[in-house]
Order: C-alpha cells, then structure tokens, then sequence
C-alpha cells in the first residue's frame, strides 16, 4: 500500500507537540549541543526553496546529534524589523505591525509543516518591545564604554529604500543590495558602533573557529589588517601637518606629490583660492560615487592640484598636493603619499597628470637608469634614497621607520581597512536610537530605568528621505531626562542587524524580562555548537555579532570568545540551471511537494541532490526516486510487525554462527552504520542517503533468509537511522515493529560491530600482460597458489591464456594479479 504521509506526519507532529518531545532542559548542560540555524525574515512571500533546504538538513543534524545522546537545544525565531514590511505597508498600506505578525503566524504553521524538533517555548520575535528594549540597553551600555558615538559622515545612501547603508550592504556594482537602486554619497550626522576597536581581536578570534575557510578570508579581507608607518609632512607657508599611513616607508625618497580626499577638511585651509573653483567643480563631480566605485582599480584616474606643496621629512623635498577621489576620508588618515615609480595607482595618475616619476627601487637585473614602463612594487636594491642607497628595500622599511620615529616625524603603525559600523537608519520599522536631543544638556542617553523607548503605532512611514518618527510629534517631543526642559528624541532606528547580533543568547530564556538574557544559561550553553545558514552573511550579521559577543563578554556577561563554533553554509537550489526568482517563473512551491509527497520525501530530495554546501538542480522528476524509496522501506518493514516483541536482539552476532547470506547483511549493516555516522557528522547528507538506498537493496536480497533476530536487528538500526532524514516516517515504523516508546522521546543510538566492518574477502583485479580481464573474490590473504587457481577457473581470463607460455606471474596481495604470457 502507498505510505499514507499526510495522516503519519499529522499523527506524529500532534505527538512531538503534545508531549513537548523537543523541550529542551536547560538545567542540564552535560552533552549539551546548541543547534541553530539563521533565524527567518517574516516576509509575506513565506517559506520557499531556500529556507527548507536550510531547515531542514540542520534539522536532520539536530536529530542525529539527539538519538546519540546529546541534550540539543534548537530554537526558532523571527528576524522581524526590516525594511521590506515597511516598503510593503508603503504599497498596501497594511501597518508593518500587522503584516508582520500576520506573516509569522502563516510561517509558524508552515515550519511547523517540516515537523523540525523546535523547542517551541523558546521561540522569539525582535519587533516587540520585550525583545527591542534590550538592542537599547546594549546601545546604552556602548554608549557608557565609549563605543557608541555620533558624527557628521560621508555614508552611503540608497535612493530606492531612502536611508543610509552600511558599506557591508552596499554591491560590488554600487547598487544596494536589498532594492537594487543606485547608491550616492551623502553627509549627515549618524551614530556609529566601534567596531574598530576590536579589529585585532576579530582577526585572531578565526584561528579558534571552524569556520568555513573562504567565509574567514573574507572577513580577513574585510577587516584588512595592514602594517606599516605613519609619516607627518608638514606643508609649505603653513602650521599644518599632514600625517600619512604607508605600508611602504621603504619608498619614501620616491614621493613626488601628496593627494588628499577630496573631502578632508585640510583641503579649504590650504587651498590656493585661486583654485577654489576649480576644487568645487571637481566635488560636486564625485558625489554621486560610491567607495567601491572610487577605489576601483580600472576607474580612469581623476584629480585636481589645490596650489599647496608639502615639505617631505627625509629629503625636505617640496612636493605638489593633489586631491582625488580615489583617496577616502574614511580610510587611514585620508591622505596619502604618491610614489608613482612603485604604485600601479599611482603611476598611473603621475603619467595622466605629467608629475615626476622617481625609481628609488631598482629591479633585480636593472639599473637605476633603465625606464620604467610599469610601477615597480616587489623587493630590490634602495637607489636615490641618500645615505640609505645599497641596502635591500625589505630591511629598509624596519631602518626608516627608526629613522622617522628617532627625529619625532613618524613611528610604526597598524592601520586596519575595517571601519566602524554605521546603525543609524532613517526608517521607521525598527528599534528607536534610545538618545535625547536637549538644546541645554546636548545630547543625553535615555534612563536604562526608563526602557524600552518604544515604537509608536501611528506614523506616517512612507520614504522621504528624513526618518518618519521625527513627524511623529507624540513620539518626537519629549523632555530631557537631565534637566527636565524640553527636548526632542532621537528620530533615527537602529540597523536590524543589530537585533540579530545578540539573539543566539535571547533564545536560552526569552520570557526573562529583568536582563537582556539569562547569564548563567549563556555560560553554560555558549557558544552555540553548529550554526548553520548563507553565505552572503560573512560580512555583515556574522561579524556584528562576534563583535558584540566579545564586548558582551568584556562586561562580564559571558565567557567564551566566540558567538558560533562551527559554521556551515548551504548551497543554493537552481532551477534549470538558474537561481529560483519569481520573475523567471521557476520558483518551486513546497506547499505542492509536502500535499503529494510528504514532508520527509521533500526534504530527503533536497538532502540527495548533492553536496550540502554545494546545492543543487531541482527536478520534478528526481523526487519521485526519494519517494519510491521510502515506498520500498515502508513496504518491507511492513512485513515484520511486532517483531522486537517476539525475539531477543543480542548487541552483536558472532559471524562464524551466520550463513553467507546473514554474514553479508551483517556486515553491511554494521559498515553502513559506521558510514552513516561519519557523513552526518559531517554534513554529508547525499552520501548518507546513498547508503542507505545500497543497503535497502541488500536488504531485500537477504533480509527473508535471516534468522528472527538478525532481522530484528538489521531494522532497527536502519529505522535509527533514517530517523534523523525522515523523521515521521521512522516514528512511524518504529512503532510498527513493535516499539511502544517514541525514538526521539526517549533515544537510541547504536555503535557498529568493528568486527564486522573488515571484510573476510576481497576483489581482485586479474590482468594477463596488463590487460584487466576479470575480477574474482577471493579469501582475504589468500596466497598465490589460490588467488591462481581462481583466475585460471574464469573463462575470460583462460582464454587469453591457452596456446600460450605463461612464464611469470606478478601478485600484489589482496589486490592484482598480473599473467605475464607469449
């Protein structure tokens, strides 16, 4: 008969649920196993493709890690701030509010359609003041330690969504990456997180973390750690000075001109007036790029001189300065020292604009007078660096830096690329900045007594390019908790980022309602063991929340390093070849898959397509394969009702008591075990489920020829693990062969037979003059004579033999047999 899905998994969801199976007991951190996936964004689009393929294998982890005995605690909540539900209330004008808390109530039923071992009473939701009010108190409390600061910015601001952006969120093309708009610079008075000041600590905190490598190296990357000097020049006619970072204070006696950002505030000091014309025309031609666009390498080299010379500390050489756009306010000091004859960049802004270009490194093989067609920037031999000519351009970075720091003008220095992250968002669906406006007292934090500051109902949300609440007046208008006059609020939300750095913590004890999360639960359940979902969240939510976790740390509310031990990432599901998109019409609804198959069959699918990291190729057609396999499992255990109630299962058979056939089965059962165990531990589930659709077909050659309670036994162990990839499915057959306890209400797990896990025999290829002209299984450490005896005995190998002098034979024990004949 065909399994009957629906009825099974309504049946057993009914139980998990009742029966609170997946409760987790938070008192008992012994064996305990936090496993937890990136919470979802409550969208009205709801669950898709993308979100079972990362539910549902991480649920298939959990599961394992549970039947092996561990207390795993597995939570799900709701990222729910953000600005798709306010651009959607823009549209409908349906309240975020609402939409929101409608979408969660149609997702909750729908994750709860995958039937994943949820612990329920944890779940969270970030929009509601219980949640929000502690992203405030966090605020606060970096406001205390100096870390939270607000300052007049060049930021990145997103036409479309009308509010500014992180750099993480801004795409390699300078278009943001949630609405696809172009992306301009503006400056505005913003807050900021010092991200900055653990930059070190981020850096060395990936060397203790079992991360993805590539995922590390971005973040690497992006917090771009670079060593080298600060060197102060002053400027001509001025009391000025200008301070430069360089990783090559090695080129030094090369610098032949200055270049400033455009935006530095030095430029108005020192510019000749002459050119200030000139200077604003060239502003106004940049302001609509972005950082990405300006620091391009194949960006044409743009630039203006502003009629200031800087003085140069290690040959008082007078050098013209220039600003270009290529230079950022935001990064090291926002200037920079031009070495054309050793910079690609800079080479090629001194051919455009005809400025000197000094070889002050000599290639290997060249001399000091060959042209240079190209910048030079690897190691060589110092010339025109005066009294420093002769030495090697490597040991003289370490020389110059002393020489700088002996005469007070410059010392070593480490410069970071990372830069402090920006949360201020002109937005109205999300925490409120927990800040007073006094026109007396300035700027005052609001009383950690007096939260949550929270988010009214009634505002006017549509985009225009100032934050909705500051026209809200009953939220807006406030009195300033310093001197008690009248004061206005801060209007701005914070980055929703900010909610998800910390939640991880949230779940352990989300109803407790006089701290931001339980302490002692967080010390005893962080970090969180298995983490797993995209990608594209390196940058962004992954690095935020280390850098919150250790700050949370250094306050004294947790004690690892670390927020998440092991990460993985999932692969996308193509279709055809092509990422599902509604407007490619190839989107795949699991609501359809789930009616006519079952939840198991589809997430079973999802885990066979391929590797997990990888992803796969969705087809229709491929589905239907996972089906008949727990078709043909179901079948089969069909056939063995009650039988655990009928024998006694010993913990291992003694092989030489089996028949050929039952040895078989034993062994495969045991070797798939211990297969099984190792690919789900790593997150291999396409290999798992492949051994098991082998041993299914062993076991319907040989399991009706077993003795009882080998049968007995072989069931088991293959409903134990399909448990974790087909959960309702395996329930369901447990109880079938008579179990009368749920598998996951109270677990079992089992170990394989080491015995059994060496094969007896083996295949022997057989070649005659290094041809391959049969296989034959033989005892294993069979000796010549025997393995010779075997292969003659085979038609496909005598052939090639007969008529002929066999004069030598080559054997490599348990492994080839080689005739040698003419």
């Amino acid at each position: 008969m065909r399994y009957p899905h629906q009825e099974i998994e309504a049946k057993w969801q009914k139980f998990w649920e009742d029966n609170k199976v997946f409760k987790t007991d938070m008192s008992n951190p012994d064996k305990k196993l936090y496993s937890l996936v990136m919470f979802i964004y409550p969208s009205g689009a709801k669950l898709h493709c993308g979100h079972w393929y990362n539910y549902g294998p991480a649920d298939t982890y959990a599961r394992f890690k549970r039947l092996q005995g561990h207390n795993v605690f597995a939570p799900m909540g709701y990222d729910a701030f953000g600005l798709p539900a306010e651009n959607y209330a823009v549209k409908t004008g349906i309240h975020p509010y609402d939409s929101t808390m409608k979408n969660i109530e149609d997702i909750r039923a729908q994750l709860k359609r995958i039937g994943c071992m949820y612990d329920w009473d944890a779940e969270l939701m970030t929009c509601v003041p219980e949640y929000y009010r502690w992203n405030q108190w966090l605020f606060l409390k970096l406001y205390e330690k100096g870390l939270a600061y607000r300052k007049n910015a060049p930021v990145n601001w997103c036409t479309g969504c009308q509010t500014v952006l992180a750099n993480e969120q801004v795409l390699g093309d300078g278009n943001c990456e949630r609405c696809g708009n172009i992306v301009v610079q503006k400056n505005l008075t913003q807050w900021f997180f010092k991200i900055t000041s653990y930059a070190e600590e981020l850096l060395a905190g990936l060397d203790t973390i079992k991360w993805p490598e590539k995922t590390k190296l971005m973040q690497r990357n992006w917090i771009g750690k670079s060593t080298g000097a600060e060197v102060q020049f002053t400027v001509e006619g001025s009391d000025e000075v200008i301070t430069v970072f360089t990783t090559r204070p090695d080129t030094l006696f090369g610098v032949t001109y200055m270049t400033l950002a455009p935006e530095h505030p030095l430029v108005d000091k020192l510019a000749d007036p002459a050119r200030a014309e000139e200077i604003a025309r060239y502003r106004d031609s940049i302001k609509a790029l972005t950082e990405i666009e300006r620091t391009s390498t194949t960006k044409e080299k743009t630039g203006v001189a502003i009629g200031a010379y800087a003085i140069n500390p290690v040959n008082n050489e007078r050098v013209p300065i220039m600003i270009s756009d290529y230079v950022l306010l935001t990064y090291g000091t926002g200037c920079v020292m031009a070495v054309p004859a050793h910079d690609e960049r800079d080479f090629e802004f001194a051919q455009k604009f005809n400025l000197p270009i000094r070889k002050v490194i000599v290639e290997p093989g060249t001399d000091a007078d060959s042209e240079l067609t190209a910048a030079y920037t690897e190691v060589g031999t110092m010339v025109n660096s005066g009294e420093f000519n002769g030495l090697q351009s490597d040991e003289f970075k370490e020389v110059i830096i002393n020489w700088l720091s002996e005469r007070s003008v410059g010392q070593k220095k480490i410069n970071y690329r990372l830069r402090d992250w920006l949360i201020s968002r002109q937005r109205y669906w999300g925490t409120p900045i927990p800040i007073v406006h006094c026109p007396t007292c300035g700027e005052v934090p609001v009383p950690i007594e007096s939260l949550p500051v929270e988010l009214p109902y009634n505002v006017e949300f549509k985009p225009t390019g100032e934050s909705p609440l500051a026209s809200c007046h009953e939220f807006i208008n406030t009195s300033c908790p310093k001197c008690g006059g009248e004061a206005k609020r801060d209007p701005d939300t914070m980055d929703t980022f900010v909610d998800s750095s910390w939640y991880y913590f949230r779940y352990l004890n989300p109803k407790i309602n006089d701290a931001m999360f339980d302490v002692e639960r967080g010390n005893n359940w962080a970090p969180v063991d298995m983490y797993i979902g995209g990608a594209e969240h390196a940058t962004m939510h992954l690095l935020y929340a280390r850098f919150i976790h250790k700050f949370l740390r250094d306050i004294g509310m947790a004690k690892c390093d670390e927020p998440f031990q092991t990460l993985v990432h999932q692969g996308t599901i193509t279709n055809q070849g092509a990422k599902m998109s509604k407007s490619k019409g190839n989107v795949v609804n699991p609501d359809e898959f789930i009616v006519n198959y079952g939840s198991d069959v589809f997430r079973m699918y999802l885990m066979f397509m391929g590797p997990y990291e990888m992803g796969g190729d969705w087809s229709d057609k491929g589905i239907t394969g996972t089906d008949r396999f727990l078709l043909r499992s179901y079948e089969l255990i069909q056939k063995y009702p009650g039988i655990i109630k009928s024998v006694t299962i010993p913990e291992k058979f003694a092989l030489e008591n089996l028949t050929d056939a039952e040895k078989t089965l034993y062994r495969k059962v045991n070797q798939t075990f211990d297969k099984y165990n190792g690919d789900i531990d790593n997150i291999r589930f396409n290999t798992a489920i492949a051994a098991l659709m082998e041993l299914l077909n062993e076991m319907g050659r040989s399991l009706a020829a077993c003795n009882a309670d080998l049968q007995a036994y072989v069931l088991e162990r293959y409903i134990c693990m399909l448990a974790p990839l087909a959960p309702h499915f395996a329930e369901e057959c447990w109880e079938i062969i008579g179990k009368e306890k749920s598998l996951f209400a109270e677990p079992v797990w089992f170990t394989a037979d080491p015995v059994a896990l060496v094969e007896d025999s083996v295949n022997i290829a057989v070649q005659v003059n290094g041809k391959l002209r049969g296989t034959i299984l033989a005892a294993k450490d069979a000796d010549l004579e025997t393995v010779k005896a075997q292969a003659l005995a085979q038609e496909s190998v005598r052939k090639h033999i007969e008529g002929k002098d066999l004069f030598k034979e080559i054997f490599v024990k348990n492994k080839i047999l080689n005739l040698l004949v003419k």
